[in-house]
């Protein structure tokens, strides 16, 4: 079962994703929380597997929410809900480790799959929105640049990255150990200088990437 924390100002919106997700086999609704003071306390009282939560708040917003969550001990993946009318806000909760990012208006059937994959290891990044921030991070030149000095074998695997995939998805689709493929990611992360998979992903896709 996965355990989901609903964060938003907007109540309407916490009740419209409660009734698409609790109608998901395998998902529950642990709890909702309507700032990020309220998030990071029901975090820590819930303990859900996931939190899809609002960025722009009253009081303490989405993204201090997300860093205070990021400190605590296991600590659940956060994928950021979006209208997408403040791109830079969104560009930080993934520097800041956010699990990916979905529109609020994503159709009912995807975000359950969305939901599921995020929970799963998946990054998800919806497609459309996928490319503005492409457009906001810079040109497509630099992330050339920066694939260009990769192995082949890293090149595959920053192209799973691009797709969203969890490492054992990369692993069986590459025929590699999950724990080899995590030592990839690693690396990765540390030639093209990101802080976290899902900027990774993000700057793989700038470049052009993606896995077959």
């Amino acid at each position: 079962m996965i355990r989901v924390l609903l964060v938003d100002d907007e109540r309407m919106v916490c009740a419209h994703l409660r009734t698409i997700l609790s109608a998901g086999p395998g998902i529950e609704v642990a709890g909702e929380a309507y700032d990020g003071a309220e998030a990071v306390e029901a975090v820590v009282r819930l303990r859900p597997d996931l939190v899809l939560m609002d960025l722009r708040m009253p009081g303490v917003d989405g993204l201090t929410a997300l860093d205070r969550i990021a400190t605590l001990p296991a600590a659940p993946r956060v994928v950021v809900l979006t209208t997408f009318d403040h791109d830079d806000y969104v560009l930080r909760a993934l520097r800041a480790g956010a699990a990916g990012f979905l529109v609020k208006s994503t159709a009912p059937d995807d975000l359950v799959s969305l939901v599921r994959a995020a929970a799963g290891g998946a990054t998800v990044l919806s497609p459309v929105a996928t490319q503005r921030l492409i457009g906001a991070a810079g040109p497509r030149q630099r992330g050339r640049d920066l694939v260009r000095g990769l192995t082949e074998r890293e090149t595959e695997v920053l192209a799973g990255l691009a797709n969203g995939d969890s490492n054992l998805r990369i692993a069986r689709r590459l025929n590699l150990s999950e724990a080899t493929v995590k030592g990839y990611v690693s690396r990765l992360l540390v030639k093209l200088g990101c802080d976290n998979r899902t900027q990774a992903g993000l700057l793989a896709q700038q470049a052009g990437l993606t896995a077959e």
